[in-house]
């Protein structure tokens, strides 16, 4: 009597068989890792190898699915863009914004490689134009075209450049801040620096100093500004 062949399902199946199939690598996948690897050691030194080694396959498998380095960054950026909430239909434009703006600086000190890039790509992506679209119609439905493209322009500088500045000062609260503020005072005399001394004795190194409420302050006086601009031009 013949033996019967293995059954499809138990030559198929992990369940049955034990075997643990991979992941399937998807596009999606990719971008993830690449975003994963940049959190951890930056946009530079990120290259098709090193990504392949985090997803586990060879260099060639990435090629199925993004074609070079640049459309991995694409692709990055795009993500970094849909992570960012947009105004809702309700909000006007000072709290479209303000929401807008607290939501960046979040995501960009979870992705301070993206900072420097987000309005370089020469290919956006889907997520990136539908985030400046709801900007701008945001913007549109109180401001006039020149000032929503002035307001545009304002936010997104005040707002890049303190996630730049943030994440390149070298301590994450106020306890840091004063250490660092008393090292580099113990080789700065007083009398050739009072201002310098002032502040770091009677403002970073007091009790409750945290850097990162200068961006609330911030964002209140660009906001401000941008108002009281909009009411002189009416």
């Amino acid at each position: 009597m013949k033996e019967k062949p293995p059954s499809s399902r138990s030559t198929t199946s992990s369940r049955s068989s034990g075997v643990i199939r991979p992941t399937p690598l998807t596009r999606e996948r990719v971008v993830a890792a690449a975003i994963a690897l940049a959190d951890e050691i930056g946009v530079a030194p990120l290259t098709v190898r090193k990504l392949a080694t985090s997803l586990g396959v060879g260099p060639m498998a990435l090629y199925h699915h993004i074609a070079n380095k640049d459309e991995i960054l694409d692709a990055m950026v795009d993500a970094v863009f849909a992570e960012i909430e947009l105004p809702t239909e309700e909000a006007d434009w000072r709290s479209g914004m303000a929401q807008r703006a607290h939501s960046a600086r979040a995501v960009f000190a979870r992705h301070p490689w993206a900072v420097p890039m987000m309005d370089s790509r020469k290919e956006p992506g889907p997520a990136t134009l539908a985030h400046h679209e709801a900007v701008l119609r945001c913007l549109r439905r109180d401001l006039p075209l020149s000032m929503a493209a002035h307001a545009y322009a304002l936010i997104d500088a005040f707002v890049y450049g303190f996630a730049l500045q943030e994440a390149a000062v070298p301590f994450d609260d106020g306890e840091g801040a004063a250490e660092m503020a008393a090292a580099i005072l113990e080789s700065v005399p007083d009398d050739r620096y009072p201002h310098l001394t002032e502040m770091a004795h009677e403002h970073v190194m007091q009790p409750g100093y945290d850097f990162g409420a200068e961006f609330d302050f911030g964002l209140e006086l660009v906001l401000d500004g941008l108002a009281a601009a909009v009411a002189q031009a009416s």
